[in-house]
């Protein structure tokens, strides 16, 4: 069984030894960071800020059986303020064409842009490789759960939630559009400037190439890099597309990533949310739901049940799951 639920202090460790597993931006592996971050979440659950920017939500699953955490995901409440905007790379065409000889090009361009009054973001979705392919689709449990805590509070959040992909790599684990442009205009290793870049924005404004950029002066591999995704990233892709969201034409000034944005409200599974009662019974019928469990702090759990009108029937194996909360009336995704 697993349940889903706010980071709490006792978790770092838990983190730390994710955090090793791979490199992660979000999830850097620096315990004191760590702690920082799992205390920015803990004042943001319990006493969000007016100033959006201010809160991080972290999530974690947690594998009850063996009392610990096997993977996260993130919200920050907005991405792109006048002190850390948010910055992207325009993806458009421009038109060339000489009458005098009876030729015309279609040009792709990039073109630095940025936002100072920007989205939600989510982001930071990671689990532990072992638990990958599990039958209870632990993956998209942490993705949701996010859509489920925003739909309930959606007076915490802006009103678009915006996320990133990760773009293909090269071979050696190189961003070719970073190679491309970012190397020559700014003169560090792409890792290096984006971790520079989640405390200190001032240097892309200042050093990067503030004029149109045409896809044609690059190299084939950058060009092919800009708004794609790669073989690891292609089911999330997929799997955002199918609740909402949308490509905005806007990549990653740094490695050409693409970007997505939906308004909250129009989230499938936003949309899909219901207020239930619970109820359990054997169940032959079934389709996966995410129910909050919220008593004190936030926790929801992944079950298995069935819909009628306003009650949820759950399938008796996840009845131990709710014994402190079964008079209450529970908020519920569908999955």
């Amino acid at each position: 069984m697993f349940k889903l639920r706010a980071v709490e202090k006792n978790d770092v460790k838990d983190l730390f030894t994710l955090s090793k597993l791979y490199t992660f931006i979000n999830l850097p592996s620096d315990l004191s960071l760590i702690e920082k971050k799992v205390d920015a979440s803990l004042r943001s659950f319990e006493k969000p800020s007016s100033n959006l920017d201010d809160n991080h939500y972290i999530f974690v699953l947690e594998d009850i059986e063996h009392s610990k955490v096997v993977g996260c995901s993130m919200i920050h409440a907005q991405h792109g303020t006048e002190i850390e905007p948010h910055f992207y790379l325009t993806v458009s065409q421009e038109n060339k064409f000489s009458s005098s000889i009876n030729t015309g090009f279609i040009h792709g361009t990039l073109k630095l842009g940025y936002n100072t009054d920007g989205p939600s973001e989510i982001g930071g979705l990671i689990l532990n490789p072992d638990y990958r392919g599990n039958s209870m689709k632990l993956g998209k449990q942490l993705s949701f759960v996010r859509f489920l805590y925003m739909g309930m509070n959606q007076n915490q959040f802006k009103k678009e939630v915006h996320t990133e992909l990760m773009p293909p790599f090269d071979k050696d684990g190189k961003s070719p559009l970073w190679e491309a442009i970012g190397r020559r205009f700014l003169n560090m290793e792409y890792h290096d400037a984006d971790l520079l870049s989640r405390k200190n924005k001032e240097f892309i404004l200042s050093l990067f190439p503030s004029d149109v950029i045409y896809e044609t002066l690059l190299p084939l591999d950058a060009r092919n890099a800009v708004g794609k995704v790669g073989d690891d990233t292609l089911p999330v892709k997929n799997m955002i597309e199918s609740i909402g969201f949308k490509y905005t034409n806007e990549v990653d000034p740094f490695d050409g990533g693409p970007h997505y944005r939906c308004p909250l409200v129009d989230l499938k599974p936003v949309k899909g949310m219901k207020n239930v009662k619970l109820d359990f019974s054997p169940l032959e019928d079934f389709s996966w739901f995410i129910v909050d469990n919220t008593t004190d702090n936030f926790e929801a759990f992944c079950v298995q049940g069935k819909l009628s009108g306003e009650t949820l029937i759950i399938n008796q194996k996840f009845k131990s799951l709710f014994k402190d909360n079964t008079l209450k009336t529970n908020t519920i995704i569908p999955l």
